[in-house]
């Protein structure tokens, strides 16, 4: 796991000083589900959460990778055109758009049940692949594979909100979102690796799903609320309680409720992070599942240019850490969170257009420099959308927006999936490109109108950013 920074400004030192000095503690008794249990605390605990989060998600990346890194080798099996591959792609995005479901799930169930269940489904999906005989059980597996991932984003921004305070939710969910380009990245190697010792492309499936159980003994030996936590400091547990982006006025106000459907849907803030999600993710989800397939179509050899698939991924991983870490330091210096969030917004909505210029290029250099930069931009923008539920609504309904807007994006890429195998296949990619550069600059401007503070706020309805 990667060691992330905490954020140590002045105006932090009164909660922080109460957590550091809480370290000298050597154990501590806090009774959980009415058991006393006595335990060995675990200093910065909420990291060590965060870094669960991350791990999950890298899994959960390297599983819906494998089939777009073998992408070329099965095609070429059952002689598949792009259309063809793009009803699998559809496949798995129509499971994976019924996350207003999986965010409503975990909302209801709770994060620890709610993760554990998903990701052991979508682990046996996984391996289930391996099964396979043609287009159509392709899809099928494909389709359970989606459904169970789709709750892996509702579920991780649910446990940032429940774990971590808001000036570090940015780093919080930079830390998680990282995971997909750190997955996306390792995938080709572990793949690759798979299908050439083993001599088929069936092994890559199973050894992928195995790691999804790996995750879960981890998960389910340190995961619990911070309120129940039996190795959490006093002093973080205060921290994290009294600072978490929960904002409301009272203890009345902030005692458990799920806002309903119709409630959360007559916010603009929750259309607005519908509507970013729904026109940014297919660019995303464009890279991740036409990128080898991309590259075969300029001449490039798949095993000789793992380094133009495995940059842009690197460039996102460094976007999610830009974006969360960059909004934080601006919250940190007085930056309300809402005019922080919407300045990264702002600027990688404008960086996405660096799609563009891989229309005019043949240089191999520039080609993957665009990419690069347009997914840097991405990941920045994803990190803020991702953040957004945390920020405005009370811990038990942000799994269920964050499920909606994932369920926006869901229809958004099933649509763009379509698009793309009919145009590649007609035309050529040029025109994904270029669409793919300036639909996000809609996204921008959907976060910069809708998600305000407004009469939902002065109710108590959402939290002031």
């Amino acid at each position: 796991m990667r060691e992330q920074p905490v954020p140590t400004d002045k105006a932090e030192t009164a909660n922080e000083a109460n957590v550091n000095r809480g370290y000298e503690t050597q154990e501590q008794t806090v009774s959980v589900d009415t058991v006393q249990t006595k335990a060995s605390p675990i200093i910065n605990l909420r990291w060590y959460i965060g870094g669960l989060l991350f791990l999950s998600t890298v899994i959960n990346y390297i599983d819906r990778q494998t089939l777009s890194v073998l992408a070329p080798y099965i095609k070429s099996e059952y002689q598949w055109t792009n259309t063809d591959f793009a009803w699998l792609i559809i496949a798995f995005r129509v499971g994976y758009m019924l996350q207003f479901g999986s965010g409503r799930f975990l909302d209801w169930v709770g994060t620890r049940l709610g993760l554990s269940l998903t990701v052991a489904f979508y682990s046996i999906a996984a391996m289930l692949t391996s099964l396979a005989t043609g287009l159509k059980s392709f899809a099928f597996f494909r389709f359970l594979l989606g459904l169970g991932e789709s709750a892996n984003w509702p579920g991780a921004t649910k446990a940032v909100s429940e774990w971590f305070p808001k000036r570090e939710s940015g780093w919080a969910v930079a830390l998680f979102d990282s995971g997909s380009s750190i997955g996306g990245a390792i995938a080709p190697f572990m793949v690759l690796w798979a299908y050439h010792t083993f001599g088929s492309w069936r092994p890559a499936f199973i050894i992928t799903g195995v790691l999804g159980f790996a995750w879960l003994l981890l998960f389910r030996s340190l995961y619990r609320r911070p309120e129940e936590h039996p190795r959490l400091l006093v002093q973080e547990r205060e921290y994290i309680l009294t600072e978490r982006a929960d904002t409301r006025s009272t203890a009345a106000d902030r005692a458990p409720r799920k806002l309903s459907y119709q409630t959360l849907l007559k916010l603009p803030q929750t259309w607005g992070i519908i509507i970013s999600k729904t026109l940014t993710d297919p660019v995303w989800f464009f890279i991740t599942d036409w990128f080898a397939i991309y590259l075969v179509s300029r001449g490039y050899k798949l095993e000789e240019s793992l380094l133009a698939f495995w940059v842009p991924f690197l460039a996102a991983d460094i976007g999610n850490f830009a974006g969360g870490g960059f909004s934080s330091w601006l919250i940190n210096r007085g930056w309300s969170v809402g005019a922080a969030r919407k300045i990264v917004v702002v600027i990688c909505g404008l960086g996405m257009t660096l799609l563009i210029p891989t229309v005019f290029t043949n240089s191999y250099f520039w080609l993957v420099a665009c990419f690069a930069i347009s997914t840097l931009a991405y990941a920045a923008f994803s990190t803020m959308v991702l953040n957004l539920p945390a920020d405005l609504y009370p811990t038990t309904s942000v799994a269920s927006v964050s499920g909606m807007s994932g369920t926006g994006a869901g229809i958004g890429t099933i649509i763009s999936v379509y698009l793309i195998g009919r145009v590649s296949d007609h035309y050529s990619f040029e025109p994904i490109l270029i669409a793919a550069s300036l639909i996000p600059l809609f996204a921008m401007i959907a976060v910069v109108t809708l998600v305000r503070n407004n009469e939902a706020t002065e109710n108590g309805i959402v939290n002031r950013i």
